[in-house]
């Protein structure tokens, strides 16, 4: 391991901060920082003055937010993706984004290994380690973490002798992720289910009582099963995200509190934060109900589900997640129209929703003048849609014992 290389993911938090000179001592290595924006607070020239001055002999840095809202969160918008029906899948779906260019980092600087500061607890690890090894089965994975056996507290105390300053302090115990999809937050008191997570865990949304008291209505115009308008104005799908994350999350719309089931064989509670996603996919759901048939909105919802559990398993490099995508994208050529949603006090409701493919036709649906729909069909469709059950229960009724009556019905 002596003289290698190491390209590590880097944060600038603690876990990744601490790993710089911990690789530097414990591998004898060269580390190489990559610092990705996909949407998190962060300043991108700051972030790599910092891993410079904790001992990375380079640090690359990268706004990388397009390419996330574009190649990763469209995917998964198109199938609702939310996993165990809740979580929009926001840390997951940025880790393979990340893992890619760590992998052209690592070829491009003749590196051997990289490095993630994921615990050996988490789901993250397993998406670091599993994109790696679906680009570059050639790359070792490190993950420090993993090895040191530290506590938080240890951490902090380690980052401390070595002069690095993080945002992680004994009184502020927090562990969180930010990016375009969403907020997760753990750690501290949210590591018991039982008690409420307290205000001071969100920064994204306004508590639900405290929003405003009139609701706002936002219109979003979508085009093959992606937004690409708001409130009438052309906007691209980054845009459209950060300005709901804004809008919606001062409506105290996108808190998510999950028990989660981890990849790891865990159990965990998650606090999320993530208005834009809640309100695409819900708007998203709508259209789609609109334009797609029946069997196809109930084989997708499996589809769905599927993708979603393969997002947060760490296989997006997988060849079914690419067979997936193809059936998703064939199914939203019709996924074109405008929806209306409700954002009040902590809810998004969708209250209208057009498109001119449309399976909704009034003429067949209203009760009242122009009903087109041929009422006297109805009969001969009961009768065959029926006869297999109706031919069930006279072969039965013929060979079945017959049992005394368990009730006794009086005149």
């Amino acid at each position: 391991m002596a003289g290698s290389k190491v390209v590590l993911a880097y944060s600038g938090g603690l876990d990744t901060s601490v790993a710089i000179p911990w690789l530097k001592e414990k591998k004898a290595a060269e580390v190489i920082s990559l610092t990705v924006d996909v949407g998190q607070p962060v300043d991108l020239e700051q972030i790599r003055q910092k891993a410079l001055a904790s001992g990375a002999a380079k640090a690359y840095v990268l706004d990388a937010r397009q390419e996330f809202a574009e190649e990763f969160i469209a995917p998964a918008l198109r199938a609702n993706a939310l996993y165990e029906g809740v979580y929009p899948l926001s840390t997951a779906l940025a880790r393979p984004l990340i893992a890619r260019h760590l992998v052209r980092v690592a070829h491009r600087e003749g590196a051997q290994s990289v490095a993630h500061g994921c615990t050996g607890k988490g789901n993250d690890q397993v998406r670091f380690d599993l994109s790696t090894t679906g680009l570059a089965p050639d790359l070792q994975v490190l993950a420090p973490a993993r090895e040191w056996g530290m506590t938080r507290e240890d951490e902090i105390a380690y980052a401390e002798a070595h002069g690095i300053p993080v945002p992680a302090t004994r009184a502020s115990p927090y562990s969180t992720d930010e990016n375009l999809w969403g907020r997760s937050v753990e750690c501290g008191i949210l590591e018991d289910p039982s008690v409420e997570p307290p205000e001071e865990a969100y920064e994204w949304t306004t508590a639900p009582d405290a929003a405003p008291a009139e609701p706002e209505y936002v219109k979003l115009e979508f085009e093959a099963g992606l937004p690409v308008g708001l409130n009438g104005q052309p906007r691209s799908l980054l845009d459209v995200i950060l300005e709901l994350n804004r809008t919606a999350g001062a409506h105290g719309v996108g808190r998510i509190d999950h028990l989660e089931s981890r990849v790891v064989g865990i159990k965990s509670r998650e606090v999320y934060e993530c208005p834009a996603a809640l309100v695409l996919i819900a708007a998203h759901q709508a259209l789609e109900a609109l334009v797609l048939p029946r069997d196809v909105l109930d084989f997708k919802r499996s589809v769905e589900q599927r993708y979603g559990q393969l997002i947060y398993d760490g296989l997006w490099f997988s060849p079914l997640r690419t067979a997936l995508d193809a059936f998703i994208l064939a199914t939203q050529e019709r996924v074109s129209g405008e929806v209306a949603v409700k954002l009040f006090k902590g809810s998004a409701r969708v209250t209208g929703r057009r498109s001119p493919n449309a399976l909704y036709q009034n003429d067949l649906a209203t009760y009242s003048a122009g009903d087109r729909y041929r009422h006297q069909m109805a009969e001969g469709f009961i009768y065959v849609w029926g006869l297999p059950a109706r031919t069930w229960a006279a072969v039965g009724a013929r060979t079945a014992p017959r049992l005394a009556p368990s009730a006794k019905y009086r005149p």
